[in-house]
């Protein structure tokens, strides 16, 4: 996967389509991306103590990775992901300026 935590990414395809955010969290076995406020639920919860009022909690739930793309750091706009091999350490590097990616 070539997305990977603190990244910042633009959503590209469904209902949020065009919101940028960071990445808060990888989850590579189910190729699925944490971003800090896209696809937001409303979640209804009980009340857990006898007296106290339930609530509604809004939570961000993962989206999949293919439908986030990463944000050049030159330009700010959506780019694929490449690699480069330099004195034998590999580095990301971005398709459209050439950029390394941090």
């Amino acid at each position: 996967m070539k997305i990977k935590k603190n990244d910042t990414v633009v959503v590209i395809a469904g209902k949020d389509k065009g919101i940028k955010g960071k990445v808060l969290e990888a989850f590579p076995r189910l190729s699925r991306v944490l971003v800090e406020g896209v696809n937001v639920v409303k979640k209804h919860e009980k009340s857990q103590t006898q007296g106290s009022a339930g609530q509604i909690i809004e939570k961000s739930l993962p989206v999949h990775v293919s439908n986030v793309s990463l944000l050049d750091p030159k330009e700010g706009k959506p780019t694929r992901v490449g690699y480069v091999i330099e004195n034998g350490k590999k580095f990301r590097v971005a398709k459209k300026s050439g950029q390394k990616i941090a």
